[in-house]
């Protein structure tokens, strides 16, 4: 028994094509079918690696009995969010202005119009049932109160994240950035990292900025909250201590165990904020958390030509984190002798110190050299042992059922990889991340670009999904992407692209009346309503991202245009900051950029790659790099030579050159040399 989805590509969809739920992927078909029959529609949304989202199936989805309720009354469509995000952000707002909260499973009822008239996330078997009935006898015996309250909830949905155009030019103070964050530290929890709540996320971007705002206003509480967040994430069963990786969230307040799903968004991203961190403060165990996570990604995560998976799945044989977690009597099989040195460790115990399910999730209590004190060994051999151990029991873990895995490639994801990979190489120096980088915008590029015009999803059994319109995320994580990669190699064909890139992005997304970008462009499928995404998640918004993206486009080729739509979008956002830093973290970063400037460093010459090393080395958040031994950038004219020199500029202006990065840190460091304070270079 199959029923209309199994025609389609997303793993998601496809794991719902055996259901007795007669469901219809989002299309003319199904929408037509409630027109034509006055039915409600019921729209329902997950992803692959969604745990409730596999409960919620085997519970109702996979019932004859339940089944039947939801066929004879509803048209019922089944929607993949990571493909179709934009429809989830249309109902999820429905369901958060309905009950105050959301997450997926997301269930959404509408009129035959797609106006939402109620919603909820999970519901257990009877209450589901219950409702399907009730709503059902409801749209019978009231339509036009339903219809009332649609009207109601559909102009909510179209308010939400509106914001206010800003003409007036704002000056921007370290006073700004100070109120924001002051506010903002009453929640950190300075014990076990991150925020006073639980569940706990990563939310990489939120730490990024505390990183930045830590150096630029010489912070020591931003800092201390940083390392402590990294360390314990680091050290927590959300990070895969055998084979690498984060895993989504944290159900407990101590990063110990974890909601068992990998998102490629996560790991990208925290490999990014990772190598910033050891940039700012060289601690090994963030080096050790990119080379691991890298090692995963290319392990698990990597398709054949150069793409990245989307998940991995939670579940495996149905139980979530079986995969993953361990018996001490499963660990003495495989270590034997080593079996103790290991779960002193990793703080396994007889009884599983995942109470709940009696098993163990691995989690790390001590650093090497103070365990090793307390051992009486030295760190070598501790560290020695524990690599072996290691490497055992992932080989081990191999043989088991693995958790499935959502082999869809999204633009936006590989951008945030692009990004990862190109960050990796710019702190620590390994060509084989270089390597990697290109590639990846090589796939992008070859697989996803056509005619400056983005396809948001690749199957890897398929290609190319022509019916796949990118959204604004899309663009705005590939230009990310393909920026880093510029500065990290000096190949202005990738700042090229990003620019063209760029020019279709305002063309088909951006809002002259608004001042924002539209999630969705100008020719694509119209809905009942039109977002602008704003806000901070776990994922930075698209419009925070474009703001980023033109900011440094601005600079690289000295564009008015640019500088002044990013300037903008800052201005109708700065108000909303300090109300919520954690939800405006990457606006934040931009607040800072303006308050202490964007250097631009150019290094020219032959030597020019040795001295991008050199310099990367010191963490300046506030830069922009350019350079190589030619180049055509407005900033690199007149620069070429052979001999290597070092031009540090801020504000259209530049420092008399010099040859060596101690140098140039002196001009960055003293604020009586920079740009604008003494003899310049125009």
């Amino acid at each position: 028994m199959s029923n209309r989805l199994k025609n389609q590509t997303s793993p998601y969809l496809l794991q719902h094509a055996n259901n007795p739920v007669d469901w219809f992927p989002w299309g003319e078909e199904a929408l037509e079918k409630a027109k034509n029959e006055n039915k409600l529609i019921l729209v329902s949304i997950g992803y692959s690696a969604c745990h409730w989202c596999h409960v919620m199936e085997h519970e109702s989805f996979e019932n004859e009995e339940v089944a039947d309720i939801m066929n004879e009354h509803f048209v019922c469509i089944k929607i993949d969010r990571e493909v179709r995000p934009d429809i989830d952000q249309i109902y999820m707002d429905a369901v958060q202005l309905m009950t105050g909260s959301g997450g997926w499973p997301l269930n959404c009822f509408c009129l035959p119009d797609q106006r939402p008239i109620y919603g909820g996330t999970y519901f257990k078997k009877e209450d589901w049932k219950s409702l399907l009935k009730n709503l059902a006898d409801y749209w019978h015996k009231k339509p036009d109160e339903a219809v009332g309250y649609a009207v109601r909830l559909t102009e909510g949905i179209n308010k939400s994240e509106q914001l206010v155009k800003i003409e007036q030019e704002v000056e921007y103070t370290k006073a700004d950035v100070s109120v924001i964050f002051d506010i903002w530290k009453r929640s950190f929890d300075l014990v076990e990292g991150g925020y006073n709540r639980i569940p706990k996320f990563p939310l990489p971007n939120n730490w990024q900025f505390m990183l930045r705002y830590a150096h630029l206003m010489n912070d020591d509480v931003a800092h201390t909250a940083s390392r402590i967040t990294l360390q314990k994430m680091a050290f927590g069963g959300i990070y895969d201590q055998i084979g690498g990786g984060f895993a989504r969230y944290s159900v407990d307040g101590r990063w110990h165990i974890p909601h068992f799903e990998k998102m490629l968004y996560d790991n990208a991203q925290l490999v990014s904020l990772y190598s910033e961190a050891f940039q700012y403060t060289p601690d090994p165990i963030y080096k050790n958390v990119v080379f691991e996570c890298l090692e995963f990604i290319e392990r698990e995560m990597t398709s054949a030509d150069g793409g990245f998976y989307s998940a991995i799945d939670a579940d495996s044989e149905g139980v979530e984190g079986k995969y993953y977690s361990f018996s001490k009597d499963e660990i003495k099989t495989i270590l034997g002798e080593d079996e103790d040195l290991f779960s002193i460790f990793y703080q396994v115990t007889e009884e599983g110190n995942w109470v709940e399910e009696g098993t163990n999730v691995f989690i790390r209590k001590f650093e090497n050299a103070e365990l090793a004190l307390q051992l009486g060994i030295s760190v070598d051999i501790l560290e020695s042992k524990i690599a072996l151990a290691k490497s055992m029991i992932l080989q081990a873990r191999t043989s088991r059922i693995r958790p499935g895995l959502d082999n869809k490639i999204l633009a936006s994801w590989n951008g945030m990889m692009l990004k990862a990979y190109s960050d990796a190489y710019r702190v620590f120096g390994e060509n084989k991340f270089l390597e990697k980088a290109k590639r990846s915008a090589g796939f992008i590029q070859g697989k996803l670009i056509s005619n400056n015009e983005l396809t948001r999803v690749y199957n890897v059994d398929m290609g190319q999904e022509a019916h796949s319109v990118a959204f604004l995320d899309d663009y705005a994580f590939v230009i990310d992407g393909l920026i880093g990669l510029y500065e990290a190699s000096f190949d202005e064909s990738y700042l090229q692209t990003a620019k063209q890139l760029t020019e279709y992005a305002i063309s088909e997304f951006y809002d002259e009346m608004s001042g924002m970008f539209y999630y969705t462009a100008r020719s694509g499928e119209k809905l009942i309503a039109r977002k602008q995404e704003i806000i901070d998640n776990v994922i930075p918004s698209s419009n925070s991202v474009m703001a980023h993206n033109l900011f440094k486009l601005g600079h690289f080729y000295d564009q008015d245009k640019y500088l002044n739509i990013s300037g903008q979008m800052l201005r109708n956002v700065h108000s909303q900051i300090k109300t919520f830093g954690s939800g405006y973290s990457n606006w934040a970063s931009l607040l800072l950029f303006h308050v202490f400037g964007m250097f631009e460093i150019a290094i020219t010459g032959n030597s020019s790659e040795e001295k991008r090393m050199e310099l990367e080395k010191h963490y300046i958040p506030n830069k922009i790099l350019l350079g190589g031994s030619s180049g055509t950038l407005p900033l690199l004219k007149d620069k070429g030579a052979t001999e290597t020199k070092i031009y540090v500029c801020q504000n259209r202006t530049c420092l008399l050159p010099v040859k060596e990065v101690i140098d140039a840190i002196k001009q960055i460091d003293n604020p009586s040399t920079r740009p604008g304070a003494k003899e310049k270079e125009s």
